[in-house]
């Protein structure tokens, strides 16, 4: 028997939407932490409850029914409904103790977040952090995380946030390679070398070549979206990288190069959500983090707007 639309299991639900967006069961169950079997028994029973098909197997791949697609809205909506509670719930919480997830690059959270977070264990004991390591731009808004530290200027309007510095990062090689080939201290000088980074969309080598570098698609041989395999390689002797000098100087084997050339420059942004900074404990470990990544006086500010 078909089962009542407000009998209806949100769990069920949301596997289904997390199986939507991830665009497979085994993606859908990593967003939410769930087996693989497990989402597609919830699933499954989603379907029973509703009586229809939602998805169908079309060889490998998982695709939605046209009854799949009807209804996907609507578990969107539902799914956005019960994040804006969450939010709101958050926001309005003064319990120091709970959970403050922090999202941040690989190389940040490998380099710049253990001290700060040495402090936030000190002075907030109660609360457990979670470290979400992403190179791309987390949903504050889903509830991804609590707090981001981010290196692009933020354009949702629901996030508030602090521009807390433009940080560098200069150009290193490892010292086999500078033995190799020499050491390049102007950009005509580095024709023909290797340079490590994520150029898969071009961007990376056109801000190179802003800078004066003279690069071609021949420069990118080593490729990777992650900073902390990009200085591996690196400290192989496998090209030059950009390096924040902060966290080079913790790799003895590279040495700068270069420095005739102007270093990469990008913003660093401390970003979280307007319904959930006025937390207790979330605005605790902002603070802090404020402080530490800036060294000035933290103050929350519309994210569109910088200081």
């Amino acid at each position: 028997m078909r089962q009542r639309m407000n009998d209806l299991d949100w769990n069920q639900v949301r596997a289904f939407l997390a199986a939507v967006e991830g665009g497979s069961l085994t993606a859908g169950g990593k967003a939410l932490g769930l087996s693989q079997s497990t989402l597609s028994r919830q699933v499954q029973a989603l379907e029973e409850s509703l009586g229809v098909a939602l998805f169908e197997r079309i060889g490998k791949r998982l695709v939605l029914t046209e009854a799949g697609r009807a209804l996907a809205p609507h578990a969107s909506a539902m799914g956005q409904a019960a994040a804006a509670l969450d939010l709101g719930a958050l926001g309005r919480s003064e319990a120091v103790d709970g959970t403050v997830t922090i999202s941040a690059s690989d190389a940040v959270a490998m380099y710049l977040l253990p001290p700060m977070l040495r402090r936030v264990r000190e002075e907030v004991p109660g609360v457990t952090v979670r470290v979400l390591v992403a190179n791309s731009l987390s949903d504050l808004r889903r509830r991804e995380a609590d707090i981001a530290i981010r290196h692009v200027r933020p354009t949702e309007p629901e996030l508030v946030g602090r521009w807390i510095r433009d940080a560098t990062a200069s150009f290193y090689a490892s010292k086999a390679w500078v033995a190799r080939h020499g050491h390049p201290r102007r950009a005509a000088e580095a024709t023909g070398a290797v340079f490590i980074g994520d150029d898969t969309d071009g961007r990376y080598a056109a801000y190179l070549c802003e800078l004066g570098l003279d690069l071609g698609p021949e420069s990118f041989r080593l490729c990777s979206e992650s900073s902390l395999i990009s200085w591996a390689l690196a400290r192989q002797g496998l090209g030059i990288c950009p390096v924040m000098p902060e966290i080079a100087r913790t790799m003895p084997e590279l040495v700068q190069v270069l420095e005739e050339v102007p270093a990469i420059t990008f913003p660093i942004w401390l970003l979280t959500h307007r319904e959930v900074h006025t937390a207790r404990r979330i605005r605790l470990v902002f603070d802090i983090l404020a402080e530490e990544l800036g060294g000035i006086t933290p103050r929350l500010l519309p994210a569109t707007l910088r200081t």
